[in-house]
């Protein structure tokens, strides 16, 4: 290796042990710095807020009470702040940083609401797209789903959808097509195979029967819809039910 060459790698070694140490230094008097007030992010579902800047800046405020401003930024327990705040029930992931000029910053990401269980007796709740059971919001109220009925209840204790699974799949079919979550509006689950559908239009609940097989079973509601009912009129029956295969019953 001639002269030459060795200067360059000798350059370019000392130009990166220099790049080094001012990221170290930069580094370090960023947390010499000190903690200079709080910026509260809140991504929107759906142009909606379940949960409202005063009310996580109220649980920061109690939880860490030592935040003020002259505290070193190396002092902010950061992974505590994220910790206290996804125990909010609305809130579904926190990411907590530091800006450089001495600002916490909180961005919250929210739990989405797919259906509502209402419940007569006791308060209602909310079915998040994760299949977790939620209380609702004293700020917003969403538009969604509603779920009521003995068994709906009963999960409502529990938290989640887990001792009903195949109930999410078909929550979400309804929801994410145009015709049916407008025609559907309540799905009434007496038992886990006893599932009855209210309709927007026509009097009568139909008889679903469990929630498997719910592609098969809305097809024939919309057989029903387009070649027995124009013909024989929308409140023409006062049974149908679709929860025995490749069958609809009219009475």
């Amino acid at each position: 290796m001639n002269w030459r060459k060795i200067k360059r790698v000798a350059g370019v070694i000392s130009l990166g042990l220099i790049l080094v140490g001012f990221i170290g230094f930069v580094e370090k008097k960023s947390l010499e710095k000190t903690f200079q007030g709080l910026d509260i992010q809140i991504k929107a579902v759906s142009g909606l807020y379940f949960v409202e800047d005063k009310e996580i800046n109220s649980i920061i405020s109690s939880g860490f009470p030592e935040l003020k401003a002259g505290l070193p930024l190396k002092e902010i327990p950061l992974a505590e702040v994220e910790e206290r705040l996804e125990g909010h029930p609305f809130v579904k992931h926190v990411d907590a940083s530091l800006g450089q000029k001495g600002i916490l910053r909180v961005t919250l990401e929210q739990h989405e609401p797919i259906a509502r269980i209402a419940r007569p007796l006791a308060a209602d709740g909310y079915v998040t797209t994760e299949g977790l059971i939620i209380p609702t919001s004293n700020s917003y109220t969403s538009r969604v789903l509603i779920l009521e009925g003995e068994y709906i209840e009963k999960l409502m204790d529990q938290g989640n959808l887990d001792q009903m699974p195949e109930l999410m799949p078909l929550i979400e079919f309804i929801v994410k097509d145009e015709f049916w979550s407008a025609q559907v509006t309540e799905l009434e689950i007496r038992k886990r195979d006893d599932i009855h559908l209210h309709q927007q239009v026509g009097k009568q609940v139909i008889e679903f029967g469990d929630a498997l097989d719910f592609e098969s079973k809305f097809k024939r509601i919309d057989v029903l819809y387009k070649e027995i009912l124009p013909r024989k009129g929308w409140n023409a029956y006062d049974r149908i039910s679709v929860k025995f295969k490749n069958q609809i019953v009219c009475e």
